[in-house]
């Protein structure tokens, strides 16, 4: 199979770069889902889909096992997490050399968060790295890979300011990186301020906003928790008192796509949505932007077709 552009060529055409996040199942009805998603995804043909890691590098195996299936049995580009929680630096370059190996060329770098408390105290492995830049660093040495860093509209809840902030992300860039995706955030302005601040610091590594479609009021408040996100209090307001799915579903809806587009017009360089590996709210939001029609992948194509997801 051809191996799909990298993120860095595709950035570098300077059209708007569509992209989606999955996660790896638990679940063998969980493993269905997500391939009948992948199969949605496929058919937009977008820029990447990237697989993350649970919470402390939980699902370290998972996401490994499922970022090689999509590379050799879709038609997908694959951006796959890379944390450096939990792991020693021999364990990182063992799962970067898999990850060459199946043809997965772009990784999303991170430090990642503490396993049993995301903002508990950070603790190092022995024998393994401080900061997202030493990962930056060893993924560059590895190879030619295309390197994607977090950036965080809202700062990072654990940094004291914002010049200690952008220079965290500055270290990251120096270090390699080629290109950033955001924390989820639901205020244009946000990623607006940022971008002026990373061009203030003379940093031009293009940063793509990421989308998540808050439909339910319990399950936002939750992530937004622990992302340190903020919920606009009128949004917040409606989901809390949405009569049904169906209304909570429009609302989110429509936020995320008057986020986007105001995102779009003002020169964001694409869109990362977030999936939760179900499709309906980011297609929804997809077409709304009046982004292109999907078309139909072959059934033959694709690890979906043979988990019963055509």
């Amino acid at each position: 199979m051809t191996a799909p552009d990298g993120v860095r060529r595709l950035l570098a055409e300077g059209r708007p770069l569509y992209s989606f996040e999955v996660f790896p199942p638990r679940t063998p009805q969980g493993e269905r889902t997500l391939w009948r998603t992948l199969r949605d995804i496929e058919n937009l043909r977008p820029g990447f889909v990237s697989v993350t890691y649970g919470a402390g590098g939980s699902s370290r195996d998972r996401t490994t096992d499922l970022a090689e299936r999509i590379a050799q049995d879709t038609t997908l580009s694959v951006v796959a997490h890379l944390t450096a929680v939990g792991h020693s630096v021999t364990e990182l370059r063992r799962i970067v050399g898999r990850y060459a190996a199946a043809g997965v060329r772009d990784l999303l770098v991170l430090r990642g968060d503490p396993p049993d408390d995301p903002r508990g105290p950070w603790t190092p492995h022995p024998q393994g790295l401080q900061h997202a830049s030493e990962l930056v660093q060893l993924v560059r040495r590895a190879g030619d890979f295309g390197i994607g860093v977090a950036a965080f509209p809202e700062r990072h809840p654990r940094s004291r300011n914002w010049p200690e902030d952008i220079a965290h992300f500055v270290a990251k860039t120096r270090a390699g990186a080629d290109f950033a995706i955001t924390q989820m955030f639901f205020r244009a302005d946000d990623y607006f301020r940022l971008r002026d601040r990373l061009d203030k610091a003379g940093c031009t590594v293009p940063v793509i906003p990421e989308i998540m479609p808050a439909t339910r009021f319990r399950q936002i408040a939750r992530f937004a928790e622990l992302s340190g996100a903020t919920v606009p209090a009128d949004l917040a307001h409606r989901l809390e008192h949405a009569r049904d799915d169906a209304e909570g579903h429009r609302i989110g809806v429509d936020h995320a796509t008057d986020l986007a587009r105001r995102l779009l017009d003002n020169g964001a360089p694409g869109l990362h949505f977030i999936t939760l590996n179900h499709t309906a709210a980011a297609l929804d939001i997809y077409r709304a932007l009046g982004l292109p029609e999907p078309r139909r992948v072959p059934a033959a194509v694709g690890e979906g077709a043979r988990h019963g997801a055509a």
